[in-house]
């Protein structure tokens, strides 16, 4: 039987040495290190000025200390050390600059991510598929983002949406999703036609107060530059020169999906996003989605982003829970198979 050699300590000792500095690595009580710590499966201790980094994924972990150091002149907000790890995680260099670049210093970029022309200068896909998503929308006048919560589906849209509207590529903006729970009952809603689908828009309104701004944003709604309406108000509509965000589409019935993707006119642009395991339709009806996935997928012209746990942006925890239920689902699927099905599937497996 052998014996596992256990792995050697790693050690960073920051040059030249600056406390304020270490303290802006390390976070308030070190909450910077622990979750660097749990994103990488590593154990940190500091002692003094000295960093011993021990597991398998040291010299990962000894690398983003070394470029959080380096831009540790200001304080590093947790939010930036969860995107660096998501970017490292996907195998792109990150961009760690949290703050404007002091001047005569070069701004470190990724050179394959599209560039934004929207009020957060910082925004960039941040996975393969985040960039691969954004040169799909820019390239396509009809793209599908699906895959999980936190995978920057909506935001992104948005942003592209922002993006065409700030350089006159389209006129207006067109928000639109179907009004179905989320396994609740919400009963009359009082209120205009705008009042009424708020709850449903939330997101996609939280996207555009932080792209344009909560006064750009208001402004362009009572001018209607931006406009939300409710799948069901889409019927008989052609819409020209705008760029139109379907959100939510898991909840679409096949009929649903084929109307919205036909109101499409001249000049425009239609991002479609959903997640396939967070379906809330009724278990007799299709979701428009899924069916537009198996349909569409050989029509010129239309493109497909398919994210995954690795893309989520969110806190660390989010892409594990996804995980889990994804491990859950297949474990379940499994276990309804014939016993004789199980043993193929096994023996495809290994």
């Amino acid at each position: 039987m052998k014996t596992k050699t256990p792995t050697q300590p790693s050690y960073f000792v920051p040059e030249p040495l600056d406390n304020t500095r270490l303290a802006h690595l390390c976070g308030p009580l070190d909450e910077n290190l622990r979750q660097i710590s749990a994103a990488l499966d590593v154990t940190i201790f500091r002692r003094g000025e000295k960093f011993i980094v021990s597991g398998s994924n040291a010299e990962r972990a000894l690398a983003i200390l070394e470029r959080f150091y380096a831009v540790a002149n200001k304080i590093v907000p947790i939010e930036e050390v969860q995107l660096a790890l998501v970017e490292q995680r996907s195998g792109l260099a990150p961009a760690l600059e949290p703050h404007a670049p002091d001047a005569g210093q070069a701004e470190e970029t990724d050179v394959t991510s599209p560039v934004l022309k929207t009020r957060r200068s910082d925004l960039r896909g941040r996975t393969p598929h985040q960039i691969q998503y954004l040169h799909a929308i820019l390239e396509h006048d009809i793209s599908f983002g699906v895959g999980p919560a936190g995978t920057g589906k909506t935001y992104l849209a948005v942003a592209c949406a922002v993006d065409a509207l700030e350089r006159d590529a389209v006129k207006r903006i067109v928000l639109t999703r179907p009004a179905v729970e989320a396994g609740e009952r919400l009963g009359f809603l009082p209120g205009d036609l705008a009042q009424k689908v708020d709850p449903y828009l939330r997101p996609l309104y939280d996207a555009l107060y932080d792209l344009l701004g909560f006064d750009r944003t208001q402004k362009m709604f009572e001018k209607q530059v931006i406009e939300i309406a409710p799948l069901a108000y889409m019927r008989g509509r052609t819409l020209n020169h705008a760029f139109v965000i379907l959100d939510e589409a898991q909840n679409t019935t096949v009929e649903q999906m084929k109307m919205f993707l036909t109101r499409i006119g001249f000049g425009s642009k239609a991002v479609v996003t959903g997640d396939v395991t967070q379906v809330d339709l009724h278990k007799t009806l299709k979701s428009g989605l899924i069916d537009a996935v198996h349909v569409l997928k050989d029509v010129r012209g239309i493109a497909f982003t398919q994210f995954s746990s690795a893309d989520v942006v969110r806190h660390p925890l989010v892409a594990r829970i996804v995980d889990a239920y994804e491990s859950a689902a297949s474990a379940q699927e499994l276990v309804a198979l014939p016993k004789p099905a199980i043993a193929r599937h096994v023996r495809k497996k290994s």
